[in-house]
């Protein structure tokens, strides 16, 4: 790591962690909310947050072949409408620079989600973001993950030390 931030800013992981309790304590399935996780960590690049959300949905009873085409949510018939709305919100706001969330995306999710839904979901691809950020930019350590480590011949990439 280059710092340990839970050390160096315990209130910001406090202020974080609320709002995971925040979010669990929303009407959205938890089985939707590890897919969005997923996948907002699969465009940032996240290996801490991919190895994490992906344990914690196969816990959960996600089905491999669902975790294992994600990234090609649009292609895979494995997803639901409302899978398949909160997949695209996810991918508008963790690219917000590049989209801008454009209003069809935006309509797909208003239909499948009622108000307090949208801004519960919302707010989990906010805290995905927030946690993809300080993993990536500080290099949380992804061997620490419990029951993680490199198969035989495997090497962390140079800088890594098998982080973010």
């Amino acid at each position: 790591m280059r710092i340990d931030y839970r050390e160096e800013f315990p209130a910001g992981v406090r202020a974080m962690a609320e709002l995971e309790r925040a979010v669990r304590g929303s009407t959205l399935e938890p089985g939707l909310l590890e897919l969005v996780r997923v996948r907002a960590s699969q465009v940032n690049g996240c290996t801490h947050c991919l190895a994490m959300h992906n344990g914690d949905a196969r816990a959960r009873g996600e089905r491999p072949t669902r975790l294992d085409t994600v990234a090609a949510w649009r292609e895979a018939p494995y997803y639901t409408g409302r899978e398949r709305a909160a997949l695209a919100w996810c991918e508008a706001l963790t690219e917000l620079s590049r989209t801008g969330a454009p209003d069809e995306v935006y309509a797909a999710v208003e239909a499948e989600f009622s108000p307090a839904e949208i801004a519960a979901l919302t707010f989990a691809i906010v805290a995905i973001a927030g946690w993809n950020r300080l993993a990536v930019g500080l290099r949380s350590d992804v061997m620490g993950l419990d029951g993680l480590d490199l198969p035989a011949g495997a090497t962390a990439p140079a800088g890594a030390s098998g982080s973010a």
